[in-house]
């Protein structure tokens, strides 16, 4: 056995004493919600009323890939629903916020809906079926163990800001959203899952409806975005879950990744370091469009482009676009922050570029992603990882 493999064994109980994170204050549509204080909440006799679900999870741990078939994995582990719901119009803003994250618990950020057919205050958690509003994941791979979209987190103070849908049909939902860990994925059960749930009541004329999938049905510890070695360089990596749901596309209830691979991402012994990374485009859409690539390019400075004639009879204000459009499928970037598709016909509705990322101005049949920002030099963090390694 390794020496790093000996440290992850003999230091697998220090998570539960240096502690890895929970959201302690939610943010929606400009008002501020507290979360589930688990260290605090859970062992009073009274705790307050709250958006967020509560969890039994006091050490605050991680749901282990063999438990994605159980319902800890929907929203933690003993959980159960928050009395109150936080009002969010479509296309309103939701932030979460934790109270701390390691900066060697690398890995994605996902986040879900699932709407609920009364109020979500006695929901049947095993009932919902979720589907994918917001999601990242390796950023960049330059410095093993790369950019992550939970380094991003970490550097926006410990924050994500997700965009509700902006066709999302009124009613009560509970978002699922979660940080999954891969420092120790290179085991097949070593990834680490961190959900937290809230509730909402998007308000609104919306008429989406999207499908989704039951939270026991949402993984599996053989998914390539699940066991994966983030300690050698890989081409890309594949977001585990089903497919990304945008404003105006079809969603699917089908496990397809946001992002699929080029390249295995199981643990294997070595890798060639490719320049740059493919990954497919996360949209779907209800037309069988072929699957479009989206290229994870060096960092760049986005340039204003004029659109070309993709579109029909559509009109632009302040850069968005509207109306129909002729060229399925072809993507609009607008300054490099927000990025549009054209789908069944019409330009669908504006979506701001995930935080510490910019797009290639114009329209093109794909989607250019460069990262706005270099992150700090992280070559000496397999190293380290060696000597401390959190389980």
């Amino acid at each position: 056995m390794s020496f790093s493999k000996v440290a992850s064994v003999l230091l697998a109980s220090v998570s539960l004493v240096a502690g890895h994170g929970y959201v302690s204050s939610i943010e929606v549509d400009g008002t501020t919600y507290g979360g589930y204080l688990v260290d605090t909440y859970y062992f009073e006799s009274d705790p307050p009323e709250l958006i967020a679900w509560s969890t039994n999870a006091t050490d605050d741990g991680y749901v282990a890939p063999t438990a994605y078939d159980s319902s800890d994995i929907i929203c933690h582990r003993g959980s159960a629903p928050g009395a109150l719901s936080a009002p969010v119009a479509p296309g309103g803003t939701v932030k979460m916020t934790w109270n701390t994250w390691p900066d060697d618990h690398h890995g994605p950020v996902i986040t879900y809906l699932a709407k609920c057919s009364g109020s979500c205050s006695d929901v049947e958690k095993t009932s919902l079926e979720f589907f994918k509003i917001d999601a990242g994941g390796l950023i960049d791979d330059t410095d093993i163990p790369g950019t992550w979209a939970s380094d991003q987190l970490i550097d926006d103070s410990y924050s994500r800001s997700i965009t509700i849908p902006s066709d999302l049909e009124a009613g009560y939902y509970v978002l699922r959203h979660e940080i999954i860990a891969l420092h120790g994925a290179e085991d097949l059960d070593g990834a680490q899952n961190y959900p937290q749930c809230i509730n909402l009541q998007v308000t609104g004329s919306g008429t989406a409806s999207p499908s989704g999938t039951l939270g026991t049905a949402l993984y599996k510890d053989t998914d390539p975005g699940i066991y994966v070695d983030i300690w050698q360089s890989i081409s890309s990596y594949t977001i585990p879950g089903p497919s990304l749901y945008s404003a105006g596309s079809a969603a699917t209830a089908t496990a397809a990744a946001a992002a699929t691979t080029t390249a295995s991402t199981a643990p294997t012994a070595s890798s060639s370091i490719p320049a740059e990374a493919l990954v497919e485009a996360s949209a779907a859409t209800e037309t069988s469009i072929p699957a479009q690539l989206t290229e994870v390019a060096s960092p760049t400075t986005a340039v204003d482009d004029v659109p070309s004639a993709t579109s029909s009879s559509s009109s632009t204000t302040s850069g968005v676009l509207s109306g129909s459009c002729t060229d399925e499928g072809v993507w609009y970037c607008n300054g490099g922050t927000a990025f549009q598709r054209c789908v069944n016909g019409q330009w669908d509705a504006s979506q701001n570029m995930a935080d510490g990322t910019v797009c290639t101005a114009g329209t093109s049949d794909t989607l250019t992603i460069a990262a706005a920002k270099v992150r700090r030099d992280t070559h000496f963090l397999r190293h380290r990882r060696a000597h401390n390694h959190h389980r």
